[in-house]
C-alpha cells in the first residue's frame, strides 16, 4: 500500500454487534486504524447492519406486511446506527457526521470517515463500492466474520473448500441472483456486479483477525479471499 493512500472498508455488522456489541473487537479494531492513520493513511469505513438488521426486519414482518422497500430502510437505519457507534468509537480522529451517500464524501480535516447503508436494493457493500468510486480507489477491505469465501457453505458442507483467488465472473456463480432484504452473503450481488463492471478488486478476511488485517495493509502474506 502506498503511504497516505485512503483505505475503504466495508465493516460487516457481525463484527461490531454479533449478539450484543463486541466492545473487546471495536477497541482492537479502533486501535489497529489509528496507528495506520498515524502512519499517514486515511479511511473511508462503511458499516453493515448484521444480525440487528435482520432481527428488525423478523419483528417488522410479525407486527405488520411490510414491503421490501420498508424492510430495506429498516435495515439501512441499523447499519447507520453502528456507524455512528463505531463514528465516535474513533472519537477525534473521524469526521463528526457519518455520510449517508457515497456519492457525497465530504472534504475533511479528518482522516477517517464513516458511513453506513445509501438506499434501498441494496446492501452497504454497494455503499462501499460507490466511495471507491468516488474517491478512485482501486480497492475494498471487506471485514467478515469468515477467513474465507468457500466454495459451498461450511456450515452445511464440511468438505467445502476455500477460494483463495477467484474472478468476479466465478464469485458471481456463488452469490444469490437478486438482493433481498436482510440477505447474508460474503458479498451483495448488486454490489458484486457493480465492482466488476468497473474492475475493482475486493479483499473478504475475518476481521476478528486483527493481526491478519495489520499484515495486508504490510504487504505481508495474508488469509483471505481476493476477487478481482
Amino acid at each position: 500500500m502506498q503511504e497516505k493512500e485512503t483505505i475503504i472498508i466495508s465493516l460487516g455488522g457481525a463484527l461490531i454487534v454479533p449478539n450484543e456489541v463486541d466492545t473487546s473487537f471495536l477497541k482492537g479494531f479502533v486501535k489497529v486504524i489509528k496507528s495506520y492513520v498515524d502512519k499517514g493513511y486515511s479511511f473511508v469505513i462503511i458499516t453493515g447492519g448484521g444480525k440487528l438488521c435482520r432481527t428488525y426486519n423478523e419483528i417488522a414482518v410479525q407486527l405488520s406486511n411490510p414491503d421490501k422497500n420498508d424492510l430495506d430502510w429498516l435495515g439501512i437505519a441499523t447499519t447507520r446506527l453502528n456507524a455512528e457507534l463505531v463514528r465516535i468509537a474513533f472519537g477525534d480522529y473521524a469526521h463528526d457526521t457519518i455520510i449517508m451517500d457515497p456519492e457525497n464524501i465530504p472534504q475533511s480535516d479528518k482522516s477517517i470517515i464513516i458511513g453506513g447503508g445509501w438506499k434501498p436494493g441494496n446492501s452497504s457493500d454497494l455503499a462501499a463500492v460507490y466511495s471507491a468510486i468516488k474517491i478512485n480507489a482501486k480497492k475494498i477491505i471487506n471485514l467478515s466474520n469468515i477467513n474465507y469465501v468457500y466454495d459451498r457453505d461450511p456450515k452445511e458442507f464440511p468438505d467445502a473448500n476455500p477460494i483463495k483467488e477467484s474472478s468476479w465472473s466465478d464469485f458471481r456463480l456463488l452469490l444469490p441472483k437478486e438482493w433481498e432484504p436482510g440477505l447474508s452473503s460474503p458479498f451483495d450481488p448488486v454490489a458484486a456486479e457493480k465492482a466488476e463492471s468497473i474492475g475493482l478488486e475486493v479483499v473478504i478476511m475475518n476481521g476478528k483477525n486483527l493481526g491478519n488485517l495489520e499484515n495486508f495493509l504490510d504487504g505481508l502474506p495474508f488469509t483471505g479471499t481476493t476477487i478481482k
